[in-house]
């Protein structure tokens, strides 16, 4: 027995915006922010030549640790050492006069003098706190972004052998009012180099490529088969349902007001407007994990949703269906409460991913050629979304993929030249937001990495990628391709290398975010426009596509 379904105008919109916001904000693969903050246009000389590094600031209050805090050593003074085992755990002290631009009335031997910036030049701070016998220089910025310490462009003899390290206006507001308040404080100073290699790269990468796959073969493997009766409604229900036409036009159009609305979020992001965006998720995200729990549910336990009740305005519904809904409503809330816990990641991952499978479920490119429609049920008694297709001609996806392929690129390494930073990358981080995220991504912390952090990917990378992979295994199906002559395989191993490829880039440029459609369109669509030369399928695949008379488009896009 079905369910009476909903409208799908209001699906339709859902589907139509996470497609949007998923490319909008977040096509770009990113790893945890480089150490290394080298700026050429800074002095150097002999005594005055060290690289800019992060420095890691280990903190106690009478014993007890702190969380650590992130500051910048400056240009002069001793390096910092690398491994946590060769740093000295220093006590703290502030200097007086708190600027340090005078000898310090305060004993600073052996000790990590703290000042406040200002009066002075840093170098001269040094000076002054290296005579008064101080092992360190903690220097308090006077706002929250941490800037480069450089030497006095007339003085080329310094000679400061103490490290210089500057800390953000709120840390060391913080470490100065424990100071105050009569607290014993220790600081240990060390700059860590970021691994190579870390897991939580390898493990994203499986989760993206498995997204793909599993959102390909759900209708096949993992969606439960209709019963007679079911299929029987299916087919009355069939004139009724919605179809979104996507012309090329609309293609280029999408990317247009993709770049228009970017650039809008890199001027304007606020924190309200990142809230809005995570109230919408957990919306999106609630729906998506109650498809996939009833249809997983329903496959396990055949038959457990076939008992229905009839509700007001919704019609009959099932039993299971709403048994599952608290759950999904309840875990979407409680990431909400608790996005900023050390554990969070693991509940964005999971909504991410339901969100990501279901919305591949309804928005596809079902035919290239004249094939008969692939329906999708995501149960085989309780019909949770209505069967919206999006469908696109070859030209139609090559015109989408390709215009977000320089979408990408311009938008990532190409903004800087007129922004002055790349504007992806800081809507990808959320600069300006307020310390909230977009949630619109995957992420994984980095086991192995001292400065901790995370590796991201956008929806954007899995779900434009992922159209044509699942598309691709729906067409090798209709048309009875093998494993190996068909073209689902081959463009998931594409989506793979791809991806891969983005990791290596990420790599050789030092951790800078990466525009993963540079990689990802040429192994999928181009594998696909190779394959089909190869074969002779080419012009099946660019120019045929099937006439649906039974059914009407809700509109062209």
């Amino acid at each position: 027995m079905a369910i009476l379904r909903p409208s799908s105008s209001p699906l339709l919109y859902t589907v139509g915006f996470f497609f949007f916001f998923s490319f909008v904000s977040h096509p770009v693969v990113l790893a945890a922010e480089d150490i290394v903050k080298e700026d050429d246009s800074i002095v150097k000389f002999p005594g005055c030549n060290n690289t800019f590094r992060m420095v890691i600031i280990r903190n106690w209050v009478n014993g007890d640790e702190r969380p650590s805090v992130d500051g910048m050593n400056s240009r002069f003074g001793a390096s910092l050492p690398i491994h946590i085992s060769d740093a000295l755990k220093k006590p703290a002290v502030l200097t007086n006069p708190f600027n340090c631009c005078s000898a310090s009335s305060s004993k600073l031997s052996n000790s990590i003098a703290v000042a406040m910036r200002g009066d002075c030049d840093f170098a001269y701070k040094a000076k002054i706190a290296q005579l008064g016998g101080a092992a360190g220089l903690l220097v308090i910025n006077d706002k929250e972004e941490l800037e480069k310490m450089g030497c006095p462009e007339n003085d080329t003899s310094l000679d400061i052998t103490i490290p210089v390290v500057l800390v953000s206006k709120s840390n060391g507001e913080n470490i100065k009012k424990s100071l105050d308040s009569g607290g014993r404080v220790d600081i240990q100073l060390y700059s860590p180099n970021r691994p190579a290699i870390d897991p939580a790269a390898a493990i994203l990468w499986l989760m993206a490529v498995g997204t793909v796959v599993c959102a390909s073969l759900w209708d096949e493997y993992i969606a439960c088969k209709q019963d007679q009766t079911n299929a029987e409604i299916s087919r009355k229900e069939d004139s009724e349902k919605e179809f979104v036409e996507l012309s090329t036009t609309g293609a280029i159009v999408f990317v247009v007001a993709a770049s228009t609305f970017l650039v809008l979020l890199f001027f304007f992001m606020s924190s309200w407007f990142i809230w809005l965006l995570i109230v919408l998720f957990c919306i999106g995200s609630t729906e998506g994990m109650h498809v996939c729990m009833v249809t997983l549910i329903s496959r396990i336990l055949k038959g457990c949703g076939r008992m229905t009740i009839s509700l007001p305005i919704l019609g009959e519904v099932s039993i299971l269906s709403i048994l599952v809904l608290p759950f999904c409503m309840a875990f979407a809330i409680s990431w909400a409460v608790n996005r900023n816990s050390p554990h969070a990641w693991i509940g964005q991952d999971v909504l991410g991913i339901c969100l990501m499978i279901t919305v591949l479920q309804v928005a596809r490119l079902p035919n290239i050629k004249v094939i008969e429609i692939i329906r999708s049920r995501f149960c085989c008694c309780c019909n949770i979304l209505p069967s919206i297709h999006f469908f696109f001609e070859i030209q139609v996806a090559s015109a989408l993929l390709t215009s977000a392929f320089f979408y990408d690129i311009f938008w990532v390494f190409l903004s800087p030249l007129i922004f002055h930073k790349s504007v992806m990358i800081a809507v990808a981080r959320g600069d300006n937001s307020g310390g909230e995220a977009i949630p619109m991504l995957l992420r994984i912390p980095r086991f192995s990495d001292p400065w901790g952090g995370y590796d991201m990917i956008g929806f954007g990378d899995i779900l434009f990628p992922g159209l044509l992979v699942a598309f691709s295994f729906r067409f090798d199906k209709s048309t009875k391709k093998g494993v190996l002559n068909g073209y689902f395989l081959w463009l998931v191993l594409g989506y793979a290398f791809g991806l891969s490829l983005t990791y290596l880039g990420l790599y050789l440029m030092n951790g800078h975010g990466q525009p993963a459609l540079l990689y990802l369109v040429p192994c999928t669509l181009g594998v696909a426009v190779i394959l089909g030369g190869i074969r002779g399928e080419l012009n099946d695949l660019w120019n045929l596509r099937e006439k649906h008379s039974d059914t009407s488009p809700a509109g062209d896009v």
